[in-house]
């Protein structure tokens, strides 16, 4: 155990070893994101068998980790490969081009769990770059600025959702249609209380 401890803390091979760490770490991470998600998800709007179900689960989980883990393993060598082309120095733009490719090659394919993966960095990268611009003294920091950013998310879906529907993610548009839509229906006191049709 003692040679193994060696090997490991060695700092000869901390960059390597930290790329087995970073898999590691995104195989598991991305298990205990979306396992709860794909839980709930999958018994609130999936028909079908138990057995069915379970097995949906279990392709989100696997889907979503792996991708995880595999943009890690990406992302971490080609960081590791431009820094020892730099002379191991670091740039800037060394970041943006290991995401570039690992976001290629690993989420560029339309599934579903890319998807919600993708959109949900969009939106952190959105609201990141509107704070970056008031750092940087590019635009005046807004009085209140969340409340002006929620009622412009707020109105722009709503008006896609009423006039533009199929640019919509089918998601998000099947959320709307119940929300929006489906409360404007009902036949007795039965649906429109306590079924939703």
């Amino acid at each position: 155990m003692d040679v193994v401890n060696q090997f490991i803390l060695n700092p000869k091979y901390h960059e390597v070893l930290s790329i087995l760490k970073g898999l590691r770490n995104g195989l598991v991470y991305g298990a205990k994101v979306r396992f709860p998600h794909a839980l709930v998800m999958t018994f609130l709007f999936r028909s079908g068998s138990l057995r069915n179900k379970v097995r949906l689960i279990l392709q989100a989980t696997r889907a979503h980790a792996q991708n995880l883990g595999s943009f890690v393993v990406i992302y971490k060598t080609l960081m590791l490969v431009q820094r020892y082309l730099a002379g191991q120095k670091e740039a800037s733009y060394h970041a943006f081009l290991a995401g570039l490719v690992g976001g290629y090659v690993v989420f560029g394919e339309n599934t579903n769990i890319n998807n919600q993966i993708v959109m949900y960095l969009f939106s952190r990268v959105a609201i990141g770059l509107a704070k970056l611009a008031v750092t940087r003294k590019v635009v005046e920091e807004p009085h209140r600025p969340f409340p002006l950013f929620a009622a412009l998310v707020w109105g722009l879906v709503m008006w896609l959702f009423r006039h533009e529907q199929s640019t919509i993610q089918p998601s998000l548009r099947a959320s709307m249609q119940y929300l929006y839509v489906d409360s404007n229906q009902w036949q007795s006191l039965r649906n429109l209380l306590w079924h939703n049709k």
